[in-house]
């Protein structure tokens, strides 16, 4: 019998839902590019249900409980004190998500001499220190690209915010006022705008095919750069360096990994070259970006506005600066867990979970740490340290 420590972030304060706002979601059997989405054997849960909270438990309990495994849902996750701690000496498997992290450390993972699988349900393993992983040969995997499609929508959504000033003038409607000049004062069409994206994987590259309509000039940084005929069909420039592409865009998109050369990435030196007035999005990761450094830079204008939904650490504190600094678009991260990706999310981590306790090969591309080594997915998009 295996012991499967699943973390999830709270259910509503509400109380979990009885009813939706719809019924329902579109079926998809693959993603852009072709790649099929997750198949499991089975799913025990209806696509469109909140499966991310507590009482969701990814609609994993009837699965695991019939092979005779015992699974532990929590949510309280920070200190020696809490559920997930207690757990974690006798705990197999670890299931997370990135919008609600238990953070496996060196030190949490010394913890753990029966751990052989985490589990992200979702996308971005940085939770999980995978130096320490590797040593300890610990398989992390993820649900690739079950919710990337969801992240850029969101970045689509919180530039067009930012630019046309959309949050500052839906708050005078709801505090009654029609103060039309003053919602005007910042706002701006985004048509002829530079718009570039630090990196240009599944997410990036799914923003540039959105923005493309938009009439703008496409720009992207990666590592791995596109294929001639990719950039031909988007009208797409590529910068060697994430300073070359910063200092000529209006707005920069953050769509990569977190790993130590992307840590701290967006600090005072490389927003200070970006152009005054530019905007920054950042749906990846919150320690990509230096904080101090994003309140300056808009507190002195410099940035005209900065969005994301990911911080550090996870959840926020009542007190961090991105919560009350000016000219921001902030949200939890929601990104990546709409009620559509969820359904996905939770079925690919039912086909891993299936895959491991029959023995079986996980998908490569859910890989990223396999047998002491990156593996998969992780050998792409991360870097050891």
């Amino acid at each position: 019998m295996a012991k499967v420590l699943c973390v999830l972030y709270p259910d509503p304060v509400s109380g979990y839902p009885t009813e939706y706002a719809r019924d329902g979601l579109p079926r998809l059997d693959h993603y852009p590019g072709g790649q099929t989405v997750p198949s499991p054997e089975k799913i025990d849960f209806m696509p469109g249900a909140l499966l991310g909270s507590v009482t969701g438990e990814l609609g994993l309990r009837g699965y695991l409980e019939s092979l005779g495994h015992e699974l532990v849902v929590t949510s309280d996750k920070e200190g020696p004190d809490s559920e997930f701690e207690r757990h974690l000496p006798d705990a197999e498997i670890v299931i997370s998500q990135p919008f609600w992290p238990a953070y496996l450390t060196p030190e949490r993972l010394a913890k753990a001499p029966l751990l052989k699988l985490a589990i992200t349900a979702g996308i971005g393993s940085d939770h999980v220190d995978l130096s320490a992983a590797i040593a300890h040969r610990v398989t992390v995997a993820e649900v690739t690209y079950s919710n990337s499609i969801s992240v850029s929508e969101h970045v689509v959504m919180m530039i067009l915010a930012l630019v046309r000033n959309y949050l500052p003038s839906h708050q005078w409607v709801r505090d009654g006022g029609w103060n039309i000049a003053d919602c005007a004062a910042r706002s701006y069409d985004l048509e002829g705008m530079d718009v570039g994206t630090v990196a240009a994987g599944r997410i990036g590259l799914a923003v540039l095919r959105r923005l493309r309509p938009f009439d703008v000039r496409l720009h992207y940084y990666d590592r791995h750069r596109l294929p001639a005929e990719v950039e031909e069909e988007l009208n797409l420039t590529w910068h060697d360096s994430v300073e070359s592409m910063a200092a000529v865009c209006d707005v920069v998109t953050i769509n990569c990994p977190l790993h130590p050369e992307t840590e701290g990435m967006f600090g005072d030196a490389l927003i200070g070259a970006m152009k005054r007035g530019a905007y920054l999005v950042n749906t990846a990761r919150g320690k990509i970006c230096d904080r101090e450094a994003i309140v300056r830079a808009l507190e002195s204008g410099h940035l005209a506005g900065y969005a994301g939904d990911v911080w550090y650490p996870q959840p926020a504190p009542a007190d961090h600066p991105w919560r009350t600094m000016p000219h921001h678009g902030m949200t939890p991260h929601i990104s990546g867990t709409t009620l559509t990706a969820q359904a996905r999310y939770a079925a690919g981590t039912r086909e891993i979970l299936e895959s491991y306790f029959q023995g079986r090969p996980l998908r490569d591309e859910y890989l990223i740490v396999d047998s002491g080594a990156l593996a998969g997915t992780g050998q792409h998009s991360y870097s050891a340290r």
